[in-house]
């Protein structure tokens, strides 16, 4: 690597937390959708005080963080290119690729013929088949699925099918191997979903509760993203959180598990803690999962304080060949209409501790200028879509 490279790369994904309509919003019924305007509305303004200093507010205003004089950050924001706006597309475009065919979601259930077979391949009746968040589907079938063992499928905003089951009553290798046979069952693109999601829970009636068993079987990215450069290149690929399942482990040296955002927080600051040269990769998934799905703006006015309240620590450990990216994969406006995620901007905070000056990065018009510019500083092969940041970086050093 070159003098003026960096050594590591931290980027951290604020899952769903979008900053406003992107200009297309229109097309995916997202006019007036602002995750982070309208959460900072429902709370009376937000307490981030640090992302405030870094130049949060300055990339749109938001109620209670105020607008940097001297932002300590490089600021901007993006626009989504492919087409959706899942967890999936927003985070395969970040590291370089462009979803022209949309993952399917399925807003009304699964077809019957992909369940019959499902049924007809494990011997197990199938009962749910709706949209319905996690402690949902639970409280409405987790004591028939324990009283005749059907398996409870569901689904959410992405494109996911879940298959959830008590650990007594469908043992775990089971499970896995049902997920794995709706993977096989789902590949058809009539079909196309993105991740087939094992969703394994204990307890009794009254008192259900999901384990840490969780399994996903994501689609392989269709071609090779920047992880894949940086691995090949010898160099580190980190992934924190459900990184490795989003990209079916592709690209990836290091998988480290997190149970929620302040876990995700603690093995970021580990991982500050090593001694690597590439990239660390973490996806804070509370926000979306916990908070926007579950139409909880104060939930999730919460969450974003305490992320916040962890940033010092995270800044502090970051050495002079460090480089800090925060953005997010799509939003999800909890007091938008429905409850699905939002096609917005997402904000791109870049910080590093020998800048001298901030850099107005301005409005990027794909996510993928974040891939181009790691492959840019690492000095792999880059990604055909994006335009790499990195010379506008070195300039803030200037």
């Amino acid at each position: 690597m070159e003098n003026n490279s960096y050594k590591r790369i931290f980027l951290v994904v604020m899952d769903s937390v979008g900053i406003g309509e992107a200009p297309d919003a229109e097309k995916f019924g997202d006019v007036g959708s602002n995750t982070l305007g309208h959460i900072a509305e429902r709370m009376n303004g937000l307490h981030m005080p640090n992302m405030a200093r870094l130049g949060l507010s300055n990339i749109k205003e938001i109620q209670g963080i105020d607008k940097a004089e001297k932002p300590l950050a490089h600021f901007g924001k993006m626009a989504e290119a492919s087409n959706g706006k899942d967890t999936m597309t927003g985070h395969w475009e970040i590291m370089g690729l462009h979803i022209e065919t949309p993952f399917k979601t399925f807003p009304n259930g699964f077809p019957k013929e992909l369940l019959d077979e499902l049924t007809k391949r494990t011997g197990r009746k199938i009962i749910g088949n709706i949209p319905a968040s996690g402690t949902e589907i639970l409280d409405l079938l987790a004591q028939e699925h324990f009283d005749t063992g059907a398996l409870i499928v569901y689904t959410s905003a992405d494109s996911v099918l879940q298959i959830a089951a008590h650990e007594d009553i469908v043992p775990l290798e089971e499970l896995y191997n049902i997920c794995k046979i709706a993977r096989q069952l789902t590949l058809d693109e009539k079909y196309m979903v993105g991740r087939i999601i094992a969703r394994p829970f204990i307890g009794h009636h009254g008192a259900w509760q999901r384990t840490t068993n969780r399994h996903d079987y994501a689609l392989k990215p269709f071609a090779r993203t920047v992880m894949n450069e940086i691995q090949d290149n010898g160099f580190d690929s980190i992934a924190i959180g459900k990184i490795s399942d989003i990209y079916d482990g592709e690209g990836i040296t290091k998988s480290i598990r997190t149970v929620s955002n302040m876990d995700g927080m603690d093995k970021l600051v580990e991982t500050l803690d090593m001694d690597f040269t590439g990239l660390s990769f973490l996806n804070l998934v509370d926000f979306d999962a916990l908070y926007g799905h579950r139409r909880d703006p104060i939930g999730y006015g919460k969450a974003l304080e305490e992320y916040d309240a962890r940033l010092p620590e995270i800044l502090e450990k970051l050495n002079d060949y460090d480089l800090l990216i925060i953005t997010a994969d799509h939003g999800n406006d909890p007091v938008a209409p429905g409850s699905d995620h939002t096609r917005e901007y997402v904000p791109l905070i870049v910080y590093e501790k020998g800048m001298k000056q901030a850099i107005n990065l301005g409005v990027r018009s794909t996510f993928a200028d974040i891939g181009a510019t790691i492959a840019d500083n690492f000095n792999v092969t880059l990604p055909k879509y994006g335009k790499s940041f990195l010379q506008e970086l070195r300039k803030g050093r200037e």
